[in-house]
């Protein structure tokens, strides 16, 4: 059962992959469950890039529920992984971490050091969690320490020892040393260059030795719980396994009952698509080039008895002025970061919108405002119908899922709006509602909750990503030099603006009035939509003067909104009227 074709768009073409193949594979007997999963490895702060990869698997399991069908969407903690290198930007870490590098995840110390979270891996997955509640996704979370501990993985473990043989041979295929770059080839973009070098999991070793055994297993050492082992020998029948460690500790165990290890990542992903069960799971850019691990797992999970899962590629996320991000840098924005600026439904909506595999930015900065005049003016058109379908697709998906629709502002009072009087006020309540409740007079905000959660979220934006000297002041006294070397021209159009302030006390009257003073003092009608560049210039010119007196700039909120900030009398008081 598909979507409409007016209605298609690229989660609902994945759904009917998805779906298809999961018949496929049910051979005729109905689907019991379609599984859609995702992998998070909660190395370091797991931010807006890593959220591609829930968010992707998310709305086409999100699409299947809708057609009332059985899909369960999987997170998978790769908490079971090395501690690879020490991140920087985390409060209270140093360089000394780095005698954890080797640990399992959730063998190494939170790092807040106060003992609220078990883990390293737990201090950095909660915040992820309470994230992905926000945005209404619902899924079912795997610990991979505690299926690797409790044995779960076992036979599997056991499977691909006795064929490692087969393993070897087909990651031999891609045991290659990278081409030396041609002379006057251009050199490798930003992107490449990432994908080159992984994200993790995709650079780890496939468990190739120098010395040409080959083991697929990889044990942490019972004394020092780091993986800075090797395995020197194997029995098959008795599954003894020995291993040495850089500690310097040497020891044999039997495999058979040992839970102190995991396979390595290249293994260990195909294993787990045949134990799940998986049918769809993307990967990002460098877990999907040639000869890496998601092209490698297609070989192997058959081995496994299982099938390769439908896995579209997915691009970088970046942000406005940054890079593309890696967890294991500082200073990059996580879900919960950005949910202290924009709302659920707009954060959804910016990963809804683009196919996997089109990169896009999320703006921390004053293109933020810009966004979310864009989701308001979609909000509008499916309002009235005028929206295309894939856009009308594309907000339903952001704005609620199978389960229902997400909280909203009852009041969605322009974005840029809220900033800018949050800006002037400072957050005080009194007089933000005072300013808000005069906007529309035939429509008074009666409380600030109308207006939440945007509201709150604008004035974080204000607070946390402006900085302190692009802030507006509004000044207390007015600007007698200023004033006095005014000519006659400019203070008519103070007069005249004075003079209309009462009649037009609302955003949309302020609005009119300062874009009509310029054409009264032309010889043109107010309400005429006359644009000459004689027009246009002394527009520019009233509009500074009224900056310069009010807040001592040549720029600064729009003027309808900063005059309703800064109130009728004071107006009157800066603009010497």
């Amino acid at each position: 059962m598909g979507a409409p074709a007016e209605t298609a768009d690229w989660v609902s073409r994945f759904a009917d992959e998805v779906i298809a193949e999961a018949e496929r594979r049910a051979q005729g007997k109905p689907v019991e469950k379609i599984v859609c999963a995702s992998g998070i490895s909660p190395s370091g702060p797991v931010h807006l890039g890593n959220l591609r990869e829930v968010m992707t698997p998310h709305l086409v399991a999100d699409e299947i529920k809708r057609r009332g069908l059985p899909c369960e969407h999987l997170i998978s903690w790769d908490d079971y992984d090395r501690f690879r290198k020490v991140p920087q930007g985390v409060p209270g870490v140093d360089a000394s971490w780095s005698e954890h590098i080797g640990k399992p995840l959730t063998s190494v110390p939170d790092p807040c050091g106060d003992g609220t979270h078990a883990s390293w891996a737990e201090h950095f997955k909660e915040p992820l969690v309470a994230a992905l509640g926000e945005l209404g996704i619902d899924f079912r979370g795997i610990s991979q320490t505690e299926m690797y501990t409790a044995g779960a993985y076992r036979e599997q473990i056991l499977f691909a020892m006795r064929h490692r043989g087969d393993i070897d041979a087909v990651l031999g295929q891609y045991r290659t040393k990278a081409q030396p770059r041609k002379q006057g080839q251009k050199p490798l973009d930003e992107a490449e260059v990432a994908a080159a070098e992984g994200s993790g999991a995709a650079g780890e070793d496939d468990g190739s030795t120098a010395g040409g055994a080959y083991y697929p297993y990889k044990p942490y050492c019972t004394v020092c719980d780091r993986d800075l082992t090797t395995v020197t020998s194997y029995d098959e029948e008795t599954t003894e396994l020995r291993y040495t460690c850089e500690c310097g500790h040497a020891e044999s165990v039997l495999l058979s009952g040992f839970d102190g290890g995991k396979l390595v990542w290249k293994v260990d992903w195909p294993m787990r698509w045949a134990y799940e069960g998986v049918v769809f799971e993307p990967s990002g850019v460098d877990h999907s080039s040639p000869g890496s691990s998601f092209q490698v797992g297609g070989q192997l999970v058959g081995l496994f008895g299982g099938e390769q899962p439908i896995g579209p590629m997915y691009a970088f996320v970046g942000i406005s002025g940054m890079a593309k991000m890696s967890s294991s840098k500082g200073g990059v924005p996580t879900p919960a970061e950005a949910l202290e600026i924009m709302e659920p439904a707009l954060l959804r909506w910016l990963y809804a919108r683009r196919r996997p595999n089109q990169s896009f930015k999320i703006a921390f900065d004053q293109e933020i405002q810009r966004t979310y005049d864009e989701w308001d003016r979609l909000a509008a058109k499916v309002a009235d119908g005028s929206a295309l379908p894939g856009d009308t697709a594309a907000y339903s998906r952001a704005s609620a899922t199978a389960a229902g629709a997400l909280p909203t502002t009852p009041r969605p009072l322009p974005y840029r709006m809220l900033a800018s009087v949050t800006d002037i006020t400072a957050g005080h309540d009194d007089q933000t509602l005072r300013i808000l409740s005069e906007i529309d007079p035939e429509r008074p905000l009666a409380s600030l909750d109308e207006a939440r959660p945007r509201l709150d979220r604008a004035e974080r934006w204000i607070s946390t990503q402006v900085d302190p000297a692009e802030r507006t002041r509004v000044r207390e006294e007015a600007d007698t030099g200023l004033l006095d070397s005014l000519d006659d021209t400019q203070r008519a159009s103070l007069r005249l603006l004075a003079e209309g302030l009462e009649a037009n006390w609302s955003l949309e009257g302020l609005s009119s009035l300062v874009y009509a003073v310029p054409k009264i003092q032309a010889g043109l009608d107010p309400a005429a939509k006359a644009s000459t560049p004689e027009l246009k210039a002394a527009q520019r010119s009233f509009f500074a003067l009224l900056y310069r007196l009010l807040v001592s700039d040549e720029t600064g909120p729009r003027l309808p909104t900063l005059l309703l900030a800064v109130g009728a009398e004071r107006v009157r008081k800066l603009i010497g009227e």
